[in-house]
């Protein structure tokens, strides 16, 4: 993006979730964004840099360690940067998290503004994107920006000099999230919740509110509790029983049991009652034991169902690869809390059988399911001893009521605030640079901004 041949231009929409690359082509991490710092007047931003994922871990790469924009990754001339937590600072804005859906005002031209009256008024618009270019010093500046003219999808857009819009200077409440959610429309919910970690409060209510119900309540499950009760008590109460609706039963019980119980039990009144109920089933449980960790929405079949029929049950891409691994054979019925339940069908066993065979002939019936008020240590136990990715957990009836996998076991053995270490804590806050792959050196320059390392492979 330097002194190469072509356009030297790049909308910063364009960079979002790019590939950074090091000089040799190794994969660095992704673009979450252009840092600039804003300056008084009309003259155009100073590009500072990029915020950079590693490994889930914000870092900064100074713009001048930038050279190009090729083949859809962004390629550096050095692989040796700091390995800090990027924090931003006082003086610095990031374009796509704080800039993209702002509205301020298009200035109307030089000569209307001197006539002051009606005509020196401007037109507020929706900023929609930003270019950045290099001066001939070397510098990067925000020169550009995208505008849509008049509300909804269908108004216009025009591209604009910077100094032709005013107002990015002034707080603004209610700022929309529309193109920033579009630049990143791709995101696993994972890397989404790492973005929406890293901003500020008032700009991640902003991206929730933005957010559909389906893609919140994943994102939520992927947030520290403390953000997930945060999000969640800034939506309207009936928006926030339909997120804890499109949750699994089990996150949406441990985010519930976050709340105070008036709180709770009002959110489960609001949501549907055949949404609630399993919810209501998992709230009895204590925490740390198999009812408390399990899953109510295990794959469920009857015996007479073929391996053909499991095979396609177990390829659903919401499932997680610690539900896909085995399904549940019952009498009915086939929801939680089931009939009696007759055993399991391990999916490798599925792979080797003929599709019309049923997987009532295929069940292992040698796995002694979990009680529900089994401890965390003897669940622990139990699946490393069998070797299990999931196990069941039956009532004293003899029914299924859930399963508890390997996944929600981790989340109860991990520290508490294993997700915000995860999220961007570094070696300053408990988190070991050897974690990362990152050497342990120190901070040569002030704010993490110094070399400290070559990249580490990102995975």
């Amino acid at each position: 993006m330097t002194a190469r041949p072509g356009p030297s231009r790049v909308y910063c929409r364009r960079l979002a979730g790019l590939l950074v690359l090091d000089p040799n082509g190794d994969q660095v991490g992704r673009v979450h964004d252009v840092i600039v710092t804003l300056r008084l007047g009309h003259e155009p931003p100073r590009v500072l840099g990029l915020a950079v994922e590693v490994q889930r871990r914000p870092i900064f790469v100074p713009i001048s360690r930038v050279t190009g924009v090729e083949s859809g990754a962004v390629v550096l001339s050095s692989a040796r940067l700091s390995w800090r937590r990027f924090a931003q600072r006082p003086n610095e804005t990031r374009v796509l998290a704080e800039l993209l859906d702002r509205r301020v005002t298009l200035l109307p031209p030089p000569a209307d503004r001197s006539a002051g009256g009606a005509a020196g008024q401007g037109r507020e618009v929706t900023v929609v994107d930003a270019a950045i270019e290099p001066t001939r010093t070397g510098d990067w500046i925000l020169d550009q920006v995208a505008v849509r003219v008049g509300r909804g999808r269908r108004g216009e857009v025009r591209t604009v000099s910077w100094d032709e819009v005013t107002g990015f200077s002034l707080p603004e409440e209610g700022q929309g999230a529309a193109n920033l959610l579009a630049a990143f429309e791709k995101l696993r919910p994972a890397d989404l919740a790492s973005l929406l970690h890293h901003l500020s409060s008032k700009r991640r209510a902003e991206v929730a509110a933005a957010l559909d119900d389906e893609r919140l309540a994943d994102v939520l499950e992927e947030l520290p509790e403390d953000e997930q009760v945060e999000l969640l008590g800034g939506l309207a109460a009936e928006r926030a029983a339909d997120v804890l609706e499109a949750m699994g039963p089990d996150d949406a019980a441990d985010l519930l049991g976050e709340l105070p119980t008036d709180e709770a039990e009002r959110l489960l009144r609001l949501m549907e009652p055949e949404e609630a109920a399993p919810v209501r089933r998992l709230l009895v449980y204590a925490d740390d034991t198999a009812g408390g960790m399990m899953t109510s929405e295990p794959v469920v079949l009857a015996p007479n169902a073929t391996v053909a029929e499991a095979l396609a049950r177990v390829r659903a891409p919401e499932l997680s690869p610690a539900l896909a691994a085995q399904v549940y054979v019952v009498r009915p019925p086939y929801e939680t809390p089931t009939g009696r339940y007759l055993g399991l069908a391990h999916f490798q066993r599925l792979l080797r059988e003929p599709p019309s065979t049923l997987v009532g002939g295929v069940i292992d019936v040698d796995i002694t399911p979990l009680r529900p008020d089994t401890p965390l240590p003897e669940v622990t136990r139990h699946l490393a001893s069998y070797n299990l990715v999931a196990a069941p957990v039956l009532d004293d009836a003899g029914r299924l009521v859930g399963v508890v996998t390997v996944d929600d076991v981790l989340d109860h053995l991990l520290p508490s605030d294993w997700r915000e270490h995860q999220l961007g804590a570094d070696e300053t806050d408990g988190v070991s640079p050897g974690v990362l792959g990152v050497p342990p050196a120190g901070d040569p320059e002030p704010g993490g901004r110094g070399e400290v390392g070559s990249a580490p492979a990102a995975t």
